[in-house]
C-alpha cells in the first residue's frame, strides 16, 4: 500500500492500457452522480460493451437497489453488499448468488438487527440508510446521501460496530457493517474466478480499478492499475492508500475518461 499521491490519468503508459482486459468499478459517486447513473459513464459502459471490455461492478449498496440496474447496465455482474452478493445476467434471467449459505445470513440478520438498534440509540442524529429496506447481509448508516453526520459521529458509528465484531467501512455517503470476511477485494476475486474461470492474482495487473472513497483503499492498494475519480480528493485527510492514478473530472466524467484512455490505446475510441 502507498501514501503516494496519484499522478494525473494522461500518465498512464498506453503499453500498460494495451494489456488491460477489463474494468471494475465502484458504483456511487464513481458511475453515479445525485444517486443516478451520470451521463457520460453510462455512455462510457456501453463504449465498453461495444469494444467487449467487460466491466463489473461492486458496490456497498443492497441486493434490492443492484437488482434493475445489474438488469439493464452494460455491465457483466454487480456484486452488492461489499462482496456478499453477486447479480449476474444471465440472459433475460438474474442469477443471483451469496458468498454465506442461509443459515448464516439467518443468524446474522438478527445481530444485524440489533446492532443497527444500538447505532441508533447510542449514536445522536444516525439514522439507517433509505435503502435499508433492500439489504439481506449489512447494515448502512447514512452520513451524506440524505442526511449528515460529522467525522466524530461518523467514526463513532465504525466503532461501534467494531465492538460488535463487524467489518465496516465508510463509502462516499454510508456507513456500512457486516459479519464475515468478504470485502470489495474479495468479490473482484471472486468475480473473476465465478465469471471466467481463473485467478485474479495471476493478472491483476491487467485489470482496472476505478473508485471514489476510503472504502476502495484495499483495491486501490492490490491493483497497479488502480484509479480514483477526481472527487476522491475530498477524502483526503482519511486516505491513507491512494490510487496509482486519478482522473481530472468527477464521478462519471471520471469514469468515462478511463474508458476512453482504454479504448484509445487499444485503438477503438
Amino acid at each position: 500500500m502507498s501514501a503516494l499521491r496519484p499522478r494525473l490519468l494522461e500518465d498512464l503508459p498506453p503499453q500498460a492500457l494495451r494489456r488491460v482486459v477489463g474494468i471494475m468499478t465502484d458504483i456511487d459517486d464513481t458511475l453515479t452522480a445525485a444517486g443516478r447513473l451520470d451521463p457520460p459513464a453510462l455512455d462510457a459502459l456501453l463504449a465498453l460493451r461495444a469494444a467487449q471490455f467487460p466491466v463489473i461492478a461492486i458496490t456497498g449498496r443492497p441486493l434490492g437497489w443492484s437488482e434493475p440496474f445489474a438488469r439493464t447496465w452494460p455491465v457483466e455482474a454487480i456484486v452488492a453488499e461489499n462482496g456478499a452478493v453477486a447479480l449476474i445476467p444471465e440472459g433475460a434471467a438474474l442469477r443471483v448468488e451469496y458468498v454465506q449459505d442461509e443459515a448464516t445470513r439467518e443468524c446474522n440478520a438478527v445481530r444485524l438487527r440489533e446492532v443497527a438498534q444500538r447505532v441508533l440509540r447510542e449514536v445522536p442524529g444516525a439514522l439507517l440508510a433509505r435503502d435499508s429496506a433492500g439489504r439481506v447481509t449489512d447494515i448502512a448508516v447514512d452520513h451524506s446521501e440524505f442526511t449528515h453526520l460529522d467525522a466524530a459521529a461518523i467514526q463513532h458509528v465504525v466503532a461501534l460496530m467494531q465492538t460488535e465484531g463487524m467489518n465496516a467501512t465508510v463509502s462516499s455517503i454510508h456507513v456500512n457493517g457486516w459479519f464475515g470476511s468478504h470485502t470489495k477485494l474479495s468479490a473482484a476475486h471472486w468475480m473473476v474466478r465465478r465469471l471466467y474461470g481463473r485467478d485474479l492474482a495471476g493478472e491483476i495487473e491487467r485489470w482496472i480499478y476505478v473508485g471514489d472513497s476510503t472504502n476502495d483503499q484495499a483495491l486501490f492498494g492490490a491493483f497497479s492499475l488502480s484509479v480514483g475519480v477526481a472527487n476522491l480528493r475530498r477524502f483526503a485527510a482519511e486516505l491513507h492508500t491512494w490510487p496509482a492514478y486519478i482522473t481530472e473530472g468527477e464521478r462519471g466524467a471520471g469514469f468515462a475518461q478511463v474508458a476512453h484512455a482504454l479504448l484509445a490505446a487499444r485503438g477503438a475510441a
